[in-house]
């Protein structure tokens, strides 16, 4: 139903008359009358009785008032809750990140977004995995994706945020390799890691194929959390990124960087086309971040 007939119709009843809706709204006499017959036609019964120059609320009309301010009063809420969104003052905003990077880099960006925007929350989704990541992405069930892939897909728009070091974590009581792990010695080790096609177990498996090896996966731990208890409990090692790492150590783990060092690049990534002014501003935030 148009608003705007819905206006007029309440200025009449509110005024008294179409003439002094006419006043009220500034719009011609004929104008107002026009409206009121084309809604008229719309609902299928007459509003008003014409009675002279004076018109008189039919029980349709009467009826119609209630629902008419309230259809008004929704769409009101509805642009200043827009206009909240708009500018920042309340909303959501969907962040994916891989389980490994929503500790480093993402919470300190989530935390800085909310210092600057308190009144926007923010969703933090947990895929399994790259693939995961770029779905939840691809239909719209996140605005913004955190991953660690060299080559996203050209179905988004990538921004790179800089590069992860990842270093070798083992169990306490481990000697200390001195300043560095080499691969061939991290081959020796046995190792807990995630399931396959993860992002860090792919980049462990990478690293070992360009040195020859194979690594000893002593235990796979679908359940990611539970990774650094495992090591901490004597498992075995792991690869972890530095904050996570540094993180195991204070915990106890012996910590190293390996050799050659282990690196992979932290991109941002969305569909394609105008983003929401939340993730506009998280984007912003996080580039100046990185």
């Amino acid at each position: 139903m148009d608003l705007r007939k819905l206006r007029l119709f309440l200025a009449v009843v509110d005024r008294g008359g179409m003439t002094r809706a006419a006043e009220a709204e500034y719009v011609s006499q004929p104008s107002v009358s026009q409206a009121m017959r084309e809604l008229e036609a719309e609902i299928g019964t007459p509003l008003f009785h014409r009675v002279g120059r004076r018109v008189v609320l039919t029980a349709a009309g009467d009826a119609l008032i209630g629902p008419a301010r309230q259809t008004l009063r929704d769409v009101e809420t509805g642009r200043a809750a827009v206009a909240a969104v708009a500018g920042l003052d309340a909303g959501r905003l969907d962040v994916g990140a891989l389980p490994t990077l929503a500790i480093d880099p993402v919470t300190p960006m989530v935390g800085a977004f909310r210092h600057a925007h308190p009144g926007v929350t923010v969703a933090l989704a947990d895929p399994a995995d790259a693939d995961m990541l770029e779905d939840l992405v691809a239909t719209g069930a996140c605005e913004l994706g955190v991953t660690v892939r060299t080559e996203p897909s050209p179905r988004f728009v990538s921004r790179e945020l800089g590069t992860q070091d990842l270093l070798a974590v083992l169990p306490p009581g481990t000697p200390s390799p001195g300043r560095s792990l080499s691969i061939a010695a991290l081959a020796r080790i046995p190792l807990v890691a995630g399931p396959v096609g993860t992002a860090t177990r792919s980049q462990l498996e990478e690293a070992f194929a360009a040195a020859g090896m194979t690594p000893e996966i002593a235990v796979e731990a679908a359940q990611r959390e539970a990774i650094l208890p495992l090591v901490l409990a004597g498992a075995g090692a792991t690869l972890y990124p530095r904050t996570l790492a540094e993180q195991a150590e204070a915990l106890g783990a012996t910590v190293a960087p390996v050799r050659p060092r282990l690196t992979r690049p932290i991109f941002l990534f969305h569909r394609a086309g105008p983003l929401s002014p939340a993730a506009d501003a998280f984007l912003a935030l996080a580039l100046t971040i990185a």
